[in-house]
């Protein structure tokens, strides 16, 4: 143990042998490790038993030097009690992975940031069920690749106990089987060791594993107690990676055939604040916390401080969805100022036989100019992991939610279109931009028509679609008698298609001197740039 090293940020892991007989290690057994840094700061990592006499600690820091540690068990075990040692941190001047490199996200000042404070922008994919083995490791190679390479920072996927399924339907078996025995009394290190490899192909490509601990009906069948027992071994075997800890998925939900869902409600909301505080306290890398909603975030705990991330659900049902989308990122603004706020769920693409990517578009570009720190993105298909071989099949509730295989659904253009978003705002200092919607005059204010500026340099106005979007008729608040460009950006391939010069008046107003429609060079949705011309 004395020879081990590891980069600055990247896992380091010590193997421990019991030399008694654990009748029921999982139960009877916690296991630590008090780890003093070479500046003394000390932590207390959680181990994890991971079959037989084996356990294990998982260890990372971003601090260089020598590390050194013991271990402690209750009650005392040989071998796992009293146990020293020691790493050595190392800083790699040629990392390339942004979160090796500048560490894991953060929250401070309502923004999310790597470690270091450099910014980080949230663009997440959905993958429900991708531990399950129904996505074969080639198949989840494949997926990471192309998220990677289309930019996407954040996957949110769950620990073991899935969503849309009965426990212990043969859907959500992992290559490792099932995560816990069928009543709960004691974990399956197999199914883990399993998902181990998945979490560190994320880390390792780059993308931040947002993990759900489990869906919010869940809590009915383990009990509180059990579930933080479940919470200790996902923070022991992962905390290490810089994973997102997403508390429960559609939080206080109850399951699809309750027949009592306001006293389950009642008890999950209750529960699940009790579940947040208790992973806040046991987690020594302090990874950023947040909760999967019904709607907002803030009002799925008892105590929203709790959280880190205002994480918000606003349906899907395609341009219905939208102005619940936006009145849901105003409520939480009012309710949380000082939290970030992320759409975790909103019109998975090809959802119903809709959704498709110009409601992608709509949903990000008026979710980031409204205020949302980062945007988690969905395509039906993908999150339940349907096959071309076999689809997932019917909800509890006895629909199905659609068929497309993954092998199909993750070419559906929308993911390309939030990417190009995502780089079109890198372009412009995107975490400093302001809403300001307020400074267009817009005929019918439930147009998909969004602005956000960063004063006295650049405004940013998205109109949506003509089906979605009318009478766009002034831009104000602009310098007064000021000669400005207006360049018009196509947000399917982030290409300016079209530039016009504007001149403001001296009420530091732009009237647009024709029907909106008629100005663009193609009949659909633009996002505008209006900067003062040099």
């Amino acid at each position: 143990m004395k020879n081990m090293v590891a980069s600055c940020n990247r896992l380091i892991e010590f193997s421990f042998r019991a030399k008694e007989k654990i009748k029921d290690p999982f139960n009877d057994i916690e296991f630590s490790a008090k780890f003093t840094s070479p500046s003394g700061k000390t932590r207390i990592v959680p181990g994890f038993w991971d079959s037989g006499n084996v356990w294990r600690i998982r260890y990372s820091s971003d601090e260089a030097g020598i590390h050194t540690f013991e271990t402690s068990s209750v009650p005392s075990i040989k071998g796992l009690s009293g146990e020293k040692g020691e790493c050595k941190i190392i800083k790699n001047k040629n990392e390339k992975n942004p979160l090796y490199k500048y560490g894991g996200l953060t929250v401070s000042n309502s923004k999310i940031t790597y470690a270091n404070g450099k910014d980080f922008f949230w663009l997440g994919d959905t993958w429900w069920m991708g531990l399950c083995k129904r996505l074969t490791k080639d198949g989840f190679k494949t997926l990471t690749r192309d998220r990677t390479e289309k930019g996407f920072t954040v996957v949110q996927i769950v620990a073991g106990l899935y969503p849309d399924m009965n426990w212990y339907d043969p859907r959500g078996m992992g290559e490792g089987g099932f995560p816990y025995k069928k009543d709960f009394s004691t974990v399956n290190p197999q199914y883990f060791k399993a998902a181990d490899w998945r979490i560190q192909f994320l880390c390792n490509s780059g993308i931040v594993p947002c993990v759900v601990g489990s869906w919010g009906y869940y809590l009915k069948l383990t009990g509180i107690e059990k579930m933080k027992k479940h919470w200790r071994y996902i923070v022991a075997r992962w905390g290490a990676y810089p994973c997102v800890w997403c508390i429960a998925g559609e939080t206080i939900m109850p399951y699809y055939l309750s027949e009592t869902r306001q006293q389950d409600m009642d008890f999950q909301k209750k529960g699940w604040t009790e579940v947040v505080e208790y992973v806040k306290n046991i987690d020594p890398f302090s990874r950023p916390i947040t909760t999967h909603p019904t709607n907002l975030g803030h009002e799925q705990i008892e105590n929203p401080e709790l959280l880190d991330i205002n994480m918000l659900q606003t349906g899907h049902g395609s341009h219905t969805s939208f102005e619940h989308t936006w009145a849901s990122i105003d409520k939480a603004k009012k309710a949380c100022p000082e939290k970030p706020i992320i759409i975790g769920e909103v019109n998975y693409e090809g959802i119903g036989e809709a959704c498709r990517q110009e409601i992608q578009r709509i949903c990000f570009w008026g979710s980031m100019l409204s205020g949302a720190s980062g945007f988690t993105y969905g395509a039906n298909g993908i999150w339940q992991i349907n096959t071309e071989q076999k689809p997932y099949g019917p909800s509890p509730h006895g629909r199905s939610w659609g068929d497309t295989p993954w092998e199909q659904a993750y070419k559906l253009p929308g993911s390309l279109h939030l990417s190009i978003g995502k780089q079109i705002l890198f372009r412009m200092n995107w975490q400093k931009l302001v809403p300001c919607r307020e400074k267009l005059v817009v005929e019918d204010e439930k147009s998909c028509i969004f602005a956000a500026e960063i004063p006295d340099q650049i405004m940013i106005i998205y109109v949506g679609p003509p089906a979605f979007s009318s009478g766009f008729k002034e831009i104000s608040g602009l310098k007064q008698n000021c000669a400005y460009e207006l360049s018009f950006i196509d947000p399917k391939d982030g290409r300016i298609k079209k530039k016009m010069k504007l001149q403001s008046d001296k009420n530091g107003r732009v009237s647009l001197e024709q029907h909106f429609w008629r100005m663009v060079p193609i009949w659909q949705d633009w996002l505008l740039t209006v900067k003062e011309k040099q």
